[in-house]
């Protein structure tokens, strides 16, 4: 019989910590270019329907890509701060129950395997080893599924929403000022139309989901909001407004 651990046996395995977080980070990051290909794309051809200079449209377009990073990296700050705060609060109740009153958080521990399925000497066995090896580790994990190793960074989390809706953002801003003026509006359908289609796949795969419905959900929405705003842009333009 193998010796290895889990990890080394089964490396292409979710064995080791974090897993969940890592997912979380990824799929954060593919819904941030999305939004960031989507809302930019959205803006640009709006401004391209109502006129063909490129200043408005540059313009639009870096406006939109600053506001929009700062808007998510704000949006994941706070999020993020509220769940980061919530488990240190946690952590440090956990800790000082250890501290004031290691008996009944043995027993709770007992109890808790028990109710896992542990009959009432291996529960007691397994409880009184873990809490020799890390007792607040042990607490955490299974009263509370927190890992004190794995508490996300409000930082991190808020610079990472930022650079994926950045990156997002980019893709439409090319697609609208390369082209010559003629084919602005079809070359920036395409290109974000297709972009979409890939961050859909791969929602879908992390997620674990059907790839055609999670294509065609993305596709056919932003295709709305192109629309959409192309139309209202073409109609202002027409109108004299702008």
């Amino acid at each position: 019989m193998s010796t290895d651990p889990p990890s080394a046996a089964h490396p292409d395995e979710p064995h080791r910590g974090g897993i969940a977080q890592r997912l979380n980070w990824l799929r954060a990051g593919v819904l941030g270019a999305n939004d960031g290909i989507v809302s930019v794309a959205a803006i640009v051809v709006g401004v391209a329907g109502a006129t063909s200079d490129t200043g408005p449209i540059l313009t639009a377009g870096v406006a939109g890509l600053v506001g929009g990073a700062i808007s998510m990296a704000l949006g994941e700050y706070v999020s993020v701060s509220s769940q980061s705060d919530s488990e240190h609060a946690l952590i440090a109740k956990e800790r000082q129950e250890l501290r004031d009153m290691p008996d009944e958080e043995l027993d709770e521990l007992t109890e808790l395997y028990r109710a896992r399925g542990l009959s009432e000497q291996t529960a007691r066995q397994v409880a009184v080893e873990l809490t020799e090896h890390d007792a607040l580790s042990a607490h955490l994990s299974m009263e509370l599924n927190i890992d004190e190793d794995d508490v996300v960074s409000p930082w991190h989390a808020a610079a990472a929403s930022a650079a994926a809706f950045t990156i997002g953002a980019i893709l439409p801003m090319l697609a609208i000022l390369l082209p010559p003026p003629e084919w602005r509006i079809p070359v920036t359908f395409v290109a974000v139309l297709l972009a979409l289609a890939i961050t859909g796949a791969i929602s879908a795969q992390i997620g674990g989901s059907s790839r055609t419905r999670a294509i065609l959900r993305v596709v056919i929405g932003g295709a709305l909001a192109l629309a959409a705003t192309y139309g209202v842009g073409a109609l202002l333009g027409a109108s004299g407004v702008v």
